[in-house]
């Protein structure tokens, strides 16, 4: 697959089943504006039907990850008549729709964070499957120092941290560490700066070799069950495991651990 034109917002290449997309408006600190969003949602539309696909990294450009939203096109975007509630109840909902394609998507999705996340930009981390970031990365959903609490940010916040440390996060307006986002469950690895993009790409690589069919029934299983009852979660994740048994590919990775020997995956 070709890459993208270097003067586009949003650049894509491909290594060997692994799809890299990486922000590219350090200018504005890889905002998400309005063309950011349409670019990513139609980027995850289209890698989510690509098979061939195993593995997404998503990065940025220049000295940060995702500074969130454009504040000045979103000021721009206010009318008289109603104050720009439409306009941002619709920005916000755009938003929050290309976030949730993101564990939609039947690839495993890693952040690559160098510099700052902050606001929607440490919302995307939190919402990718994985994080990896370099030991000065610094994450933040600071809206409150301005005046506006970062809420649709919360709702993946507070799906990988407890609630009193989001909630300090959310009403301190500080940033934190990358080894506190660790210490945290916001991210799995540190790397240094200079090594980031091997260890991320390291890992994209390992889950890449895993049968892709398991992999796809495993990560929708994985936040379905977390919305449901213990008893109901148990209930649908045996379907699942049942199910997953029922592949061919899974009976062959079976008897060749069985027989010690590496699978013959027919679909791998």
């Amino acid at each position: 697959m070709k890459g993208t034109p270097s003067d586009s917002i949003l650049l894509r290449e491909c290594q060997d089943n692994i799809e890299i997309v990486t922000l590219n408006n350090p200018a504005k600190l890889n905002a998400l504006s309005n063309s950011m969003l349409l670019k990513l949602q139609n980027c995850f539309d289209e890698i989510s039907l690509k098979k061939e696909i195993k593995t997404v990294i998503i990065r940025g450009n220049g000295k940060a990850f995702c500074a969130g939203h454009d504040l000045k096109e979103m000021m721009a975007s206010k009318s008289d008549t109603d104050g720009g509630k439409v306009a941002m109840v619709d920005l916000f909902n755009r938003c929050s729709k290309m976030m949730q394609t993101i564990q939609m998507m039947p690839q495993p999705v890693i952040a690559q964070v160098n510099g700052l996340a902050t606001a929607a930009g440490c919302q995307l981390v939190a919402t990718c499957d994985m994080a990896v970031a370099s030991e000065g990365s610094q994450f933040g959903v600071n809206g409150v120092n301005i005046g506006l609490f970062c809420s649709t940010p919360m709702v993946a916040l507070t799906r990988n941290i407890s609630k009193k440390h989001a909630f300090e996060m959310l009403t301190t307006g500080e940033f934190i560490s990358a080894l506190r986002a660790k210490e945290l469950g916001l991210i799995n690895r540190i790397s240094n700066e200079n090594e980031l993009s091997a260890e991320t790409l390291k890992l994209a690589k390992t889950v890449s070799q895993k049968l892709s069919a398991a992999v796809k029934i495993g990560k929708k299983a994985f936040y379905k069950q977390m919305e449901m009852p213990l008893e109901e979660a148990y209930k649908y994740t045996g379907e699942v495991m049942a199910e997953n048994m029922g592949l061919s590919d899974t009976q062959e990775g079976i008897n060749a651990f069985l027989e010690k020997r590496p699978p013959n995956w027919f679909n791998k």
